[in-house]
């Protein structure tokens, strides 16, 4: 027997463009994100700033209307997770949700040659090896298409894919707690064996697959390991400590339409989110209007940028007025303080690469 589907209330006007964060459930792909917050934004204009798989929760950058064309500039924004690993199991998706494909077992730190202190070491060196800008094989069932073909419909119809090694970099890659001794099954049902769960804090570069980082942390430790639970905790500036869960949004939005005026499911404002997300630069009157026509300007203006205290470095510049990161884009505002444009350095002029105001 099927369970019901959760009805998804749909709000009474469209919402404003802009931002939602959103604390995904687990057991809801990103696209069953997508399409309730149709519904709760009551526009078919919503896109995401990143997957998370359906085992995963946590935060989900979602743009409603015209804020899913700043998209394109947040999906590269570093992230950080809280992970589980599960020492001891190989799994075919790297996961939980996969079956086990090798089940060597894992015995408590403290049996290890030397002990505890001696497990931890070991640990650790492992961890420094995978920390820093690295050469890490995507997970065979990742997203990544081959041919066309999504490399995990590939696996799943029993191909066997290897995915070539991408660059990615690791900021930081720690033990967030002790290690939790227990017993699982071994993959065939007919036995236990000893596996050691693992929560790991990581840092990382847009691209990492962390299944991937727990199945190379137990190639090293010499013991299989798998991913056993993710969390994403943050996308560039924003933390999922400020999202907003889709119960909470369907109150929301339900509370919403009774009132005599309803304003739409409430998002963060395009202004918002361009002064967290990227360097500053405060235009004229004279220079935002010629934006807002599609105009460049004279490069000397994006030397006038500056950074906000929310501007993560890897979003901006490495000195205010020289945007060569993150798409080298700088946020221009009107002097009325809502955004105009993004803007980038192209042949000597500051032109705007993505008009948010228009005329």
């Amino acid at each position: 027997m099927s369970s019901a589907r959760p009805s998804t209330p749909r709000g009474a006007v469209a919402a404003r463009d802009g931002i939602v964060l959103i604390d995904k459930p687990a057991g809801l792909t990103s696209h069953d994100v997508v399409a309730r917050t149709r519904r709760l934004a009551a526009t078919r204009k919503v896109g995401h700033a990143g997957t998370l798989d359906p085992m995963a929760t946590g935060l989900l950058v979602l743009g409603i209307g015209r804020a899913t064309r700043l998209l394109t500039y947040l999906v590269g924004a570093d992230k950080t997770y809280e992970a589980t690993v599960r020492l001891g199991q190989d799994t075919l998706t790297e996961d939980a949700e996969g079956e086990v494909t090798a089940s060597l077992g894992c015995s408590a730190p403290a049996s290890w040659p030397g002990g505890q202190a001696a497990f931890n070491r070991r640990l650790d060196d492992a961890l420094r090896a995978l920390t820093g800008p690295i050469m890490q094989v995507p997970s065979a069932v990742s997203a990544i298409k081959i041919d066309g073909v999504r490399s995990y419909k590939r696996v799943r119809g029993g191909e066997d894919v290897a995915l070539p090694a991408r660059s990615v970099t690791i900021h930081s890659l720690i033990r967030a707690g002790a290690p939790v001794v227990t017993r699982a099954a071994d993959g065939a049902g007919a036995v236990d064996v000893d596996v050691v769960d693992l929560p790991l804090h990581v840092s990382c570069s847009s691209g990492t697959y962390v299944r991937a980082l727990a199945r190379d942390l137990g190639a090293r430790l010499g013991t299989g390991a798998h991913l056993t639970a993710l969390r994403r905790t943050s996308v560039g500036p924003f933390e999922v400590s400020r999202a907003r869960g889709l119960d909470d949004l369907a109150v929301e939005v339900t509370e919403d339409a009774a009132r005599p005026e309803p304003a739409g499911l409430a998002t963060l404002s395009l202004s918002s989110v361009a002064r967290r997300c990227f360097p500053v630069v405060e235009l004229d009157a004279a220079e935002s209007v010629a934006i807002r026509h599609g105009q460049a300007l004279p490069a000397e203006v994006l030397e006038r940028a500056v950074r906000t205290a929310d501007v993560p470095q890897a979003a901006g510049t490495q000195d205010a007025g020289a945007a060569d990161d993150h798409h080298g884009v700088t946020a221009g505002f009107a002097p009325n303080g809502d955004v105009v444009a993004l803007l980038a350095r192209k042949g000597g002029r500051a032109h705007p690469v993505l008009v948010l105001s228009p005329a």
